[in-house]
């Protein structure tokens, strides 16, 4: 069974999602490719662990520990950090170190660490801070608007608020939400159709590099490999 989670939206116009995870069992799972940065707070026993994830590129084989609780802010597609590039963070993460039991560093202040129900307020600090802010380009340059820009100071504003480019955030994009469609019993040939792949070849090898299975393995239900979150976001909508 893939990863689950308890998911809610928010009214917060600088958060996507805010969810909460548990880890019942030990286990390898396949890491999906994914186009948004999110802070995590993780806690194994006693030890709390703050971590940046920025977006992955490809696949990945991950491990989740017994045992751990998850909380994760996942924040608007062009927020970002001026002090911690996103470029910098993609297809990897960042802990943060400690400051007290309950608090961690971050640009050299002590933050108390959110939780599930205070995430808004959380992120309304960093705002107000300045240490978090958005790119109002990248929404219009994924609607093909860049106004007056020329196209090498449009993509370079993406990159540097998103750390994707627009052609790997679309690739991405698409095949997770084909990685949707198919998990909601759509069959092959409409997924190709529906998400606009050029034959049942290319969806293949997208599925493979960007979420680790063959378009078949991911509607086997009895598959024991299991994939991570496949959070629900607007940004294909």
């Amino acid at each position: 069974m893939d990863l689950t989670a308890v998911e809610r939206p928010s009214d917060s116009p600088f958060i996507e999602q805010v969810w909460h995870n548990r880890s019942e069992q030990v286990g390898d799972f396949i890491s999906m490719a994914f186009t948004h940065w999110q802070m995590v707070v993780t806690r194994i026993q006693d030890q709390t662990l703050i971590t940046m994830r920025g977006p992955e590129t490809k696949s990945t084989p991950a491990f989740a520990p017994a045992g751990a609780e998850f909380v994760g802010i996942m924040f608007k597609f062009g927020m970002f950090m001026p002090h911690l590039p996103v470029k910098n963070l993609v297809d990897t993460a960042i802990n943060l170190p400690d400051a007290s039991n309950k608090s961690f560093w971050l640009h050299s202040s002590p933050w108390e660490t959110p939780t599930f129900d205070n995430a808004e307020t959380f992120v309304e600090r960093l705002v107000r801070a300045g240490m978090l802010v958005r790119e109002p380009l990248v929404d219009s340059a994924l609607r093909g608007d860049v106004g007056d820009l020329s196209q090498r100071s449009a993509q370079r504003r993406f990159l540097n608020a998103t750390g994707l480019t627009q052609t790997t955030t679309r690739q991405i994009d698409r095949a997770r939400k084909a990685t949707a469609l198919l998990k909601q019993g759509m069959s092959i040939l409409d997924t190709v159709f529906a998400v606009g792949y050029f034959d049942q070849p290319h969806l293949t090898r997208s599925l493979k590099h960007y979420i680790g299975q063959t378009p078949a393995q991911i509607m086997d239900e009895g598959r024991i490999e299991r994939l991570s979150l496949l959070y629900k976001t607007t940004l294909l909508e």
